[in-house]
């Protein structure tokens, strides 16, 4: 129970690190859910700014 407490604290940190990038919080958060969170940080790193609009 903590360690599923923990993976889903570390995809909502993703998403939230994620929100002014190309996806957004529910693109990070759900990328890093289906995959892991270090594969989620990894794209965020990767990833552009969003653009303004």
């Amino acid at each position: 129970m903590l360690a599923w407490l923990a993976y889903m604290m570390a995809c909502f940190l993703v998403g939230i690190f994620g929100i002014n990038k190309k996806f957004g919080f529910w693109g990070y958060f759900f990328g890093s859910l289906l995959l892991t969170p270090l594969i989620g940080i990894i794209l965020l790193l990767g990833s552009d700014n969003r653009m303004p609009r």
